[in-house]
């Protein structure tokens, strides 16, 4: 075997085959994959094949829609036989028709059919009990280990080796870079890795020091003797019976998600430890945790009473803790993962593999795959019994109907603020994100000042969880003052000689100002994207504070390094966030609450910070805002953060001020068009695309520049809905002139304008007419110029 290569590709199943593929389509010609035992003897070779399309996420639909399109090439078994999902409650049949919105905005020919449509397309289902349905012609099935051995052969055409019977004994890092692979047949010294193991792939992570945060989950289905003459079935899903069903050949593939689940060989208190020998094989059959499937299926399809099984398949699927793929490049150079498929990468395959050789060959992706990056796992996933308490949580509630404000319970609480135990007592109703403990609302403010009415409840979805108690957040916001806790915003410090020229390289605009400038900027992939959206803090001639999105803590860190690397810049670059707390004090009365608690004047201008104290507490005060009023951010540190709290509690009281959650704190923001990193804006929208070219200081030179059109063809717009309850919250279609042209990013209710707010990126002005489809009826809507509330930003200074 070679000695060198310029990328070793390490899993031999359908991702390592299709990212081996897609590098040689880009040119990479010096690439090797190792398989340890044959191509497709991980998890491949006992894949049901199912290619469904539509998901929640726009990438990874589109992802989807290109593995169709590959799969039509390829000698693969190919079946574009479209595919069914039922119904079986009305709850579901609202979540069908929000899809079937979102198909629209990517092509696709979702549609909604009868149920006596789906049982002309599918006679051996009993329509007992459905609701309704939804037909996607362009979905099928695929035969997995032909489509691997495809790819595989593509792969070589274009020059790739493959190496099978080859065990990864280890891999070396040299200086934070890959610089060899060890193996059995003799090592490797290469540039890249690509970890696509499957199943392995955390195993092979810790032989690069990286934790790659999957659990092997037992997935069973059956596949049933011959019993009917029809051909041509789609797929059908039934996910209110936690069933699935595609034909084989005159029988069927049944399985599903079962809500007692059975993670293999991971513990609570030791990582995965897949047995050195199981290639190709399955686990044992496990009749009595099927049960309640194959009743479930019985119900759906009768015939499943009778008919015979011809096999129980129980083989191991990698998933993640949060259903989504772990991909792109970790903290070691050069060391990537495409792993974690969760019981369907087969469907993702393709796109999987174009998406990875992108990254790998440009450096960054070429879509927003933040929700998929590896590094999204913050360090709590590093704990055997976090990642399993996640994944086993993840897995039993597959199917379930994920209503707006939906939280997940497993291993909660782990991150809490120094206030929490004040926040719990005063009856707040907590989310969680990124592992911290945030508060939504405090439910005692559904009976305060202010609180929303019944006609302010959003009709169908978005008011499924809706509490009243948010209307009086806010209205204390705009009237009063609020206090929020923001403790878990992420928190970096760039320090050092070489601080302020890397982050004027990062950022778009001028961040390297006075002592005690607050900057609000973007940093900018080469594409001019949005790779990130913050505020930097100049605390000393060498001193940064950058601070973030409590869910992109990790993702900001990520990219300051990784651009740290790139230009040799020594500058230190450190994770704060926990060191401090901070509260956020808004509202025309903050002033008010504030200033007897500081001799400090408080004189000091909007986006400018000062070291004062508040009462007995040391604090750096931001003059900022992210609800379009007057006030402060407040940091301390985290041993301080009680008192600080408490004290500000029993100022503010007199004022009438309220605490607050992230709910108001959304439903603010929405009303003064400040973006959210991940739904308005990101790695695939520029600045001047997104109404932030107030930043762009061209005058410099920054990572992005040259890419930037000072005059893009959409911008992102601002549409008020004629109905101010039906609500769109994102990935809804918005449609010109009977033609869809754009998706919202994101919207809400704004109680102080009254209004159902959206976004989205279109190619028409303020004043236009357009149309949002929500949960199935267009609703009429107008383009209007933003920001709604208080437009020339009075109230913030």
């Amino acid at each position: 075997m070679s000695d060198s290569a310029r990328i070793v590709i390490i899993g031999g199943g359908v991702g390592g085959a299709s990212v081996a593929y897609h590098l040689t389509q880009l040119g990479e010609r010096d690439v090797v994959l190792l398989e340890r035992d044959e191509l497709t003897s991980g998890s491949t070779f006992h894949s049901a094949g199912l290619v469904g399309q539509l998901r929640a996420d726009p990438t990874l639909t589109r992802m989807n829609q290109y593995s169709v399109e590959l799969y039509r090439t390829l000698d693969a078994g190919w079946t574009e036989c479209g595919g069914i999902k039922l119904a079986s409650t009305p709850e579901r049949m609202e979540e069908i028709r929000r899809q079937i919105g979102w198909a629209r905005t990517f092509g696709l020919p979702l549609e909604e059919i009868s149920v006596a449509e789906a049982v002309e397309l599918f006679p051996l289902m009993d329509p007992e009990g459905v609701v309704g349905a939804a037909y996607l012609p362009t979905d099928g099935q695929i035969d997995p280990s032909q489509l691997c051995y495809a790819l595989a052969a593509r792969a070589r055409e274009g020059g790739a080796a493959v190496r099978t019977r080859t065990r990864v004994l280890g891999i070396d890092v040299r200086g934070g870079r890959i610089s060899r692979v060890r193996t059995d047949r003799g090592d490797i010294d290469c540039e890249i890795v690509v970890n696509c193991g499957g199943m392995f792939a955390a195993e092979i992570g810790r032989m690069a020091g990286v934790r790659v945060p999957i659990v092997p989950m037992s997935h069973q289905y059956v596949v049933t003797d011959a019993f009917h003459d029809l051909s041509g079935l789609p797929t059908l899903r039934d996910p209110d019976l936690l069933v699935y069903y595609r034909q084989e050949v005159q029988g069927l593939v049944m399985g599903g998600y079962e809500r007692t689940c059975a993670p293999w060989t991971a513990t609570a208190n030791a990582y995965d430890a897949v047995p050195a020998d199981f290639n190709g094989r399955l686990l044992a059959e496990d009749w009595p945790r099927l049960e309640e499937i194959f009743g479930n299926s019985r119900v759906r399809v009768p015939a499943m009473a009778d008919v015979g099984v011809r096999k129980l398949i129980n083989g191991p699927e990698a998933f993640t803790p949060d259903n989504e793929f772990c991909l792109g490049e970790t903290e070691v150079g050069g060391f990537f993962v495409a792993a974690g498929f969760c019981a369907h990468g087969i469907a993702g395959a393709g796109g999987i593999g174009k998406v990875m050789a992108e990254w790998i060959v440009e450096g960054e992706p070429g879509m927003d795959l933040w929700h998929m990056d590896v590094r999204r796992f913050g360090r709590q996933y590093r704990s055997p019994s976090y990642t399993l308490k996640r994944a086993v949580e993840n897995y039993e509630t597959y199917y379930d109907i994920r209503y707006p404000g939906h939280e997940r319970s497993a291993g909660r609480p782990l991150r809490v603020s120094p206030a929490y135990g004040w926040h719990a007592a005063h009856g707040a109703a907590f989310g969680e994100k990124a592992g911290w403990e945030r508060v939504n609302h405090y439910e005692p403010n559904a009976g305060a000042e202010g609180a929303a009415g019944e006609d302010e409840r959003p009709r169908g979805w978005a008011g499924r969880l809706w509490s009243p108690a948010v209307g009086a957040e806010h209205r204390a916001v705009r009237e009063r003052a609020g206090l929020f806790d923001e403790s878990s915003f992420a928190k970096i410090e760039v320090t050092g000689p070489d601080a302020a020229s890397l982050l004027e390289w990062v950022c778009d605009n001028q961040v390297a100002r006075q002592v005690g400038a607050v900057t609000y900027t973007q940093a900018l992939n080469r594409r001019g994207g949005i790779e990130c959206d913050f505020t930097v803090t100049r605390r000393g001639e060498e001193e940064f504070l950058v601070v973030t999105g409590t869910a992109f803590g990790s993702h900001d860190l990520g990219w300051l390094r990784k651009q740290a690397a790139a230009t040799g810049s020594s500058a230190r670059i450190a994770d704060v966030t926990g060191q401090y707390a901070c509260f956020a004090l808004w509202g025309p009365r903050a002033r008010d609450v504030l200033a007897p608690l500081t001799p400090d004047p408080l004189a000091f201008p909007f986006m400018t910070a000062r070291e004062i104290t508040v009462g007995d507490v040391p604090v750096l005060a931001l003059r900022v805002t992210f609800v379009g009023e007057l006030g402060w951010e407040l940091y301390c540190s985290s041993e301080y953060g009680a008192a600080l709290w408490r004290t500000l509690w029993e100022a503010g009281a007199p004022h009438g001020m309220l605490a607050g959650g992230y709910r108001a704190i959304d439903s603010l923001r929405l009303e003064k068009g400040y973006r959210v990193w991940g739904a308005d804006i990101g790695p695939e929208t520029t600045p001047y695309e997104a109404g932030l070219g107030f930043c762009v200081r061209t005058g410099k030179d920054f990572l992005g520049r040259d890419a930037l059109d000072p005059e893009p063809a959409r911008r992102l717009r601002c549409v008020t809905l004629a109905d101010p309850r039906a609500v769109a919250l994102g990935n809804e279609p918005v449609r010109v002139d009977g033609e869809v042209v754009a998706r919202v990013t994101s919207g809400g209710y704004g109680y102080t304008v009254r209004s159902s707010i959206a976004y989205a990126y279109l190619p028409v002005g303020p004043g236009t007419k357009v149309e949002i489809e929500v949960e199935g009826v267009w609703v009429a809507g107008v383009v209007v110029s933003d920001p709604l509330y208080d437009p020339r930003g009075a109230r913030v200074r």
